[in-house]
């Protein structure tokens, strides 16, 4: 019978420049490295930085908590997608916005600009005070290291929806977006089968809260978004962003 090949173990060293360089792993991938997995010195692993680029490397020091790798040759991380989509969602209860954020990083989202609309029901202050962006940053980087990315998008600073709309308005978030609305709102709406599937350089995916849209967000959003339905079902907010960018890069013969 096949055997599967041992699994190389990767980590995330944003200093990894270059082969020949010696460089620190951060405190919580150096846990993870001697705690976790009980490597030392001359384990095989690999480094990616988070901006692109991975390396092979060999484990020259790890004791204390402290991990020093040597780089070696440069490796082929998974390729990036050829759209680079900004995934915009409301804030979830509980923990359903980390796995928004796993599930749209494995997928290859290029950022995540977590938002407040009408019905979120967590404030921006509170987002802050709860330090919830660092978290869905680690997340982030977790995720880049399960899926085989060598890049680790950016979760963006929190904003309220009308930001995020006139951001999209004036071109300083990647547009225009697809604003997903439930199969109940008909006006103006459009099946995403219907749209043109000619990939877009860049663009932006607009997903609301538990509750939904209200009519005003909606309206303010027209004019910088095109608003899509995803069939005749409801679908939860938690999964929405999945579902789209499933969809989208199909659509635009990603897979």
């Amino acid at each position: 019978m096949p055997h599967n090949r041992p699994v190389t173990p990767r980590f995330y060293g944003p200093d990894a420049e270059r082969p020949g360089d010696l460089v620190g792993l951060p405190e919580e991938e150096a846990a993870h490295l001697t705690r976790v997995l009980r490597l030392g010195a001359g384990a095989v692993v690999r480094v990616f930085n988070g901006r692109g680029s991975e390396f092979e490397a060999v484990v020259e020091a790890a004791r204390r908590g402290r991990v020093h790798l040597r780089l070696g040759a440069a490796r082929a991380p998974a390729p990036e997608p050829r759209v680079a989509v900004t995934l915009a969602q409301a804030v979830l209860k509980g923990d359903r916005m980390d796995q928004v954020v796993r599930d749209g990083v494995m997928m290859g989202v290029a950022a995540v600009q977590p938002m407040v609309t009408a019905r979120t029901e967590v404030g921006l202050a509170t987002l802050r005070r709860s330090r919830r962006r660092e978290r869905w940053a680690r997340i982030a980087v977790s995720s880049a290291k399960q899926c085989g990315r060598a890049t680790v998008p950016p979760i963006l600073e929190p904003r309220l929806f009308a930001e995020v709309a006139a951001a999209l308005a004036h071109m300083s978030l990647p547009g225009p977006g697809l604003m997903l609305v439930e199969p109940s709102f008909a006006d103006g709406a459009q099946p995403l089968a219907e749209l043109d599937v000619a990939p877009p350089r860049e663009t932006t995916i607009v997903i609301g809260p538990e509750g939904g849209w209200d009519a005003a967000e909606i309206e303010r959003a027209a004019a910088a978004c095109r608003l899509v339905t995803l069939g005749g079902r409801t679908l939860r907010a938690d999964v929405m962003g999945l579902v789209a960018l499933a969809a989208l890069y199909a659509a635009w013969r990603e897979f």
